[in-house]
């Protein structure tokens, strides 16, 4: 009797949708202080976008444990999507997966709890993303069944890529600066007042 392979190819399409999600998250997060575009994408914006990719990532991510957990080609337990090296199926690389997946999940609560571990503490723990984003195309390249398909190999090498080029621009390449606060006119009379303001729309001092 076939297995029905409704859920396999499920947890293949929500795998492959993760590790996008998360590669442009990885570079939104870059775009915050590199700010390769000047001042065409805010940091606000750009932090505002790396929050956003990061939660659709879990969102992803949930769909593919559940996906694998429901499939019955390879048994998978929820403890095995828990515990690194326990699945049945590649577990050094599904182990790599796992390991992701739970730092991947620490540094986006870490959002919220921004002000009471401290900015400084905070910007540390985001470089593991680094390593999340390391660990994933490991078990992307190593655990996925399409990774031997050469679209799937052009995508992550196309996200390696963008974000090893986004880092070498972000170390290299000082941001920006912004422009300074335009200073008030003084007057000939020593004053602070703006000459550009006609005196009948100053304000009137009580």
């Amino acid at each position: 009797m076939k297995t029905d392979p409704t859920f396999w190819i499920l947890a293949r399409a929500s795998g492959l949708t993760a590790y996008l999600l998360l590669t442009t998250s990885v570079l939104a997060g870059l775009l915050v202080k590199a700010r390769p575009f000047g001042k065409a994408i805010s940091p606000a914006k750009a932090t505002d976008v790396h929050r956003f990719l990061s939660l659709l990532g879990l969102g992803a991510l949930a769909i593919h444990g559940l996906a694998l957990l429901l499939d019955r080609s390879v048994h998978i337990r929820l403890l095995d999507l828990l515990v690194p090296g326990l699945a049945p199926y590649r577990p050094l690389w599904t182990g790599a997966g796992v390991l992701a997946a739970e730092l991947m999940v620490v540094i986006v609560v870490s959002f919220s709890l921004r002000r009471r571990i401290g900015a400084r503490n905070w910007r540390r723990l985001h470089y593991l993303t680094f390593f999340v984003f390391a660990a994933a195309t490991i078990h992307g390249l190593a655990a996925g069944t399409d990774s031997g398909k050469s679209w799937a190999l052009a995508l992550y090498l196309a996200a390696v890529g963008a974000v090893v080029a986004a880092t070498v621009w972000r170390v290299l390449v000082p941001p920006p600066r912004p422009a300074a606060a335009p200073r008030p006119a003084i007057s000939k009379q020593g004053g602070n007042h703006d000459e550009r303001v006609p005196y009948r729309d100053r304000p009137v001092a009580v």
